[in-house]
């Protein structure tokens, strides 16, 4: 069995109050960042690499999340696509004072988290994801 993982954080567990609306969200958000192969669901959760959905049986969550972007172009993309999936916006795409070249767009999913696609300039990466082999 073989999955990716990145380097930091093993998964965010979200707990939603409109499992089919978030279904609905992620699926056009991932897509619009070019990777629509990360989204698996099954009739009680889904989850898209490090992310995992469920519907909340109490709270739901409150989090900011980022997601990494190519460049300003899928920025852009992020955001429309979180629009036209019932996002609301919550900063319009454009240049943010974090740091020179940080190019961000922030919508809030249908539970209201804070869910922003950010490009930091260009870069190069050494691998694209960190690739784990169970026994």
């Amino acid at each position: 069995m073989q999955f990716h993982r990145g380097r930091l954080i093993d998964h965010v567990h979200f707990r939603v109050a409109d499992l089919e609306a978030s279904k609905r969200f992620y699926r056009a958000v991932l897509a619009a960042l070019g990777r629509p192969q990360l989204f698996q669901e099954s009739a009680d959760h889904f989850n898209a690499d490090e992310l995992w959905f469920d519907r909340a049986d109490g709270p739901v969550s409150r989090i900011h999340l980022a997601f990494q972007a190519a460049d300003r172009a899928m920025v852009e993309a992020f955001h429309a696509a979180a629009l036209a999936a019932g996002g609301r916006d919550n900063g319009a795409p454009g240049e943010r004072p974090y740091h020179p070249g940080y190019y961000a767009a922030f919508v809030l999913d249908p539970d209201g988290n804070n869910i922003e696609a950010v490009f930091h300039g260009p870069a190069r990466r050494s691998a694209d994801s960190v690739v784990v082999t169970a026994p």
